[in-house]
């Protein structure tokens, strides 16, 4: 390690036996290729973790009864009074795929420049070793722990958390009652503030498709024959403004309102603004939300329907002079408190029935609720107070973020408070190429977790 953020308590923490350990656990569980969506490594990366949790102590459950294995690894506080801590996490990746730069494999654990790379590196292996590392560490001092420590590990969340709803319904009374539930992940943002997220948004995905003839057309009918493609491009305009207000009657009185705390939170705590946008995307069109504190409502606060893509007709070289008889296009909804994904997808069918696109045949493909904490609860407020004593540029504190996770899924079973934080940094590059974390901030969620478990004494 030569960058000059790196510490000498950095570098003799480095060389930790206990660390060391669970660093190799680490290159070994990157090695596994675990992807829900290519269907490989699943029941591999479980048993591997199975193993290595016993080692450390844990008393561990691995069930298999759904393609992706649920594993529970529970540290048990002697304390009769001791409150209980669960940790959810994910063994399962995006793929790194050939559209994607990378300097090295992507699943061997790459150390170079004071920096680790390799696929799930931050998303989401590293934060599970790192927090057994944590727990570790505070064994190999102590003679037990001072809370209960359950560590829930899934295997699918990057492909919507298929069955988690199932695994944690039936493992309810071995996870109930727990004071206190740290997400997967969360990064040090631009201004070298660890984030602490109380929720994010939920989603909705289905696909629109509308067939207006037997066969494509000459297009010498265009002024007489609508087009597949016309009709669906007006259908889809139906559902949002021109400031991108999410326009579907009985879905506003549904949101719940956010209170002050939720907005000064954000307001005095958010990166995010126009100008970073225009320079990180390049935007070569207006914001549909200029003003400040619009922005961050809309962003946080308020759901939006976007266009993922659309198809029709002819895109091949040269000219082919037609009216589609068939055009599709891929929507989402990014949800907030108050919204059922199945309800708004059959309030949008309403409304375009009632606007006279009866035509438009609707396919729902995905739905997630959204949940949101004021960060408020007394064990939350706790954990805010350790990472004040060991971050120096202080914690950022949101409500919510703007992006999708199955927090709420847990949440409706579990019923425990919630709140991510994690070993990321800004450009760390979840599912893109060379994903990675700084092995300084990798350390420093270590110590973070072993402090918090401290608290408990």
């Amino acid at each position: 390690m030569h960058n000059k953020d790196i510490t000498s308590f950095d570098k003799d923490l480095w060389h930790d036996t206990t660390i060391q350990t669970h660093l190799e656990e680490l290159r070994q569980l990157i090695a596994i290729k675990s992807i829900y969506a290519q269907n490989i490594g699943l029941r591999d990366a479980a048993t591997y973790l199975g193993k290595i949790f016993e080692k450390a102590g844990a008393h561990v459950t691995i069930d298999q009864s759904y393609k992706a294995p649920f594993v529970i690894a529970e540290f048990k506080s002697p304390f009769p009074e001791a409150k209980t801590l669960i940790f959810y996490n994910h063994y399962d990746t995006v793929p790194a795929d050939s559209d994607q730069k990378w300097t090295a494999d992507p699943f061997t654990l790459d150390i170079r420049d004071d920096m680790m790379y390799g696929r799930g590196v931050d998303d989401d292996k590293g934060h599970i070793l790192a927090r057994l590392t944590a727990v570790s560490r505070y064994l190999r001092e102590h003679s037990a722990l001072p809370l209960n420590i359950t560590f829930i590990i899934e295997g699918a969340e990057e492909s919507a958390s298929v069955d988690l709803e199932n695994y944690l319904a039936k493992h309810k009374d071995k996870l109930a009652d727990a004071d206190l539930l740290i997400w997967e992940q969360g990064i040090r943002n631009q201004s070298n503030q660890l984030e602490l997220t109380g929720g994010n948004k939920g989603i909705l995905t289905f696909d629109m498709s509308v067939t207006s003839a037997v066969r494509d057309i000459h297009s010498k009918f265009g002024g007489v024959v609508d087009s597949a493609t016309w009709y669906l491009l007006e259908a889809i305009s139906s559902l949002r403004d021109k400031e991108g207000t999410l326009l579907v009657d009985g879905i506003s009185e549904h949101i719940l309102p956010v209170t002050q705390r939720e907005l000064d939170l954000v307001v005095h705590y958010s990166t995010e603004n126009g100008d970073t946008l225009q320079k990180l995307y390049g935007l070569s069109l207006p914001l549909l939300q200029s003003e400040q504190e619009a922005f961050l409502m809309r962003y946080y606060f308020q759901p939006s329907v976007t266009i993922q893509g659309i198809s029709s007709g002819y895109l091949g070289r040269g000219v082919k002079t037609i009216i589609p008889a068939y055009a599709s296009a891929k929507m989402e909804v990014r949800l907030v408190p108050g919204l059922d994904p199945h309800y708004v997808f059959e309030m949008i069918k309403k409304q375009l029935q009632r606007l006279g696109f009866p035509n438009v045949d609707l396919t729902y493909t995905l739905g997630e609720k959204s949940y949101r904490s004021d960060l408020t609860n007394p064990e939350i407020l706790r954990l805010i107070r350790t990472v004040e004593s060991n971050y120096p540029h202080g914690v950022c504190l949101l409500p919510t973020s703007a992006g999708t996770g199955p927090m709420h899924t847990v949440f409706e079973v579990l019923g425990a408070p919630m709140i991510s934080l994690g070993l990321g940094n800004a450009n760390s590059s979840d599912h893109s190429g060379d994903e990675n974390v700084l092995i300084s901030d990798y350390l420093r969620h270590i110590i973070l977790i072993e402090e918090f478990v401290k608290s408990y004494e």
